[in-house]
């Protein structure tokens, strides 16, 4: 089974709760905690073919892989960033937050080096075990962790 990290947007989905689930085989319990159907939390990435019920009608998606545009990353579009692009950064969620600052890391060092800083900044620093965005205390050792809430935060004090 393959799985994909990276996202037009910016986004990593290693740290996402539902690939999370997907990966470990947790997605009926994940579905049930949330109230879903299983079948709506069924993903391996953004760009893979199968995806989430969240992401499956992403407009930035969408407009990703329009036929005259085909990007890999926003940051390849003559119109990044564009409004959409800063308007998700800007929502309620604060694991969107980050967007453009990942992008801009992938344009200047590469998606490789990258996804290897994203494995390492959402795994535990004490045990090692993937956790996700929200997560605060590691499920394995109890370590408190550095989530996107608190990373958000630091942004805003950049």
């Amino acid at each position: 089974m393959e799985f994909g990290y990276d996202t037009y947007c910016g986004l990593y989905c290693g740290a996402c709760d539902v690939l999370i689930a997907n990966k470990n085989g947790n997605v009926e319990k994940l579905a049930k905690a949330w109230n879903m159907k299983p079948e709506k939390l069924w993903c391996h990435g953004c760009k893979t073919e199968i995806i989430s019920s969240f992401c499956a009608t992403c407009d930035i998606k969408k407009c990703a892989e329009k036929e005259n545009k085909k990007v890999d990353f926003c940051f390849q579009c003559d119109e990044y960033p564009c409004a959409r692009l800063v308007e998700f950064k800007n929502d309620k969620y604060p694991h969107h937050s980050v967007v453009l600052k990942n992008l801009d890391f992938i344009r200047n060092k590469g998606i490789n080096k990258w996804l290897k800083e994203q494995e390492t900044r959402w795994s535990c620093p004490s045990c090692g075990v993937k956790f996700s965005w929200y997560d605060k205390v590691c499920k394995k050792c109890g370590e408190k962790l550095y989530s996107c809430e608190d990373e958000e935060k630091d942004l805003v004090d950049e």
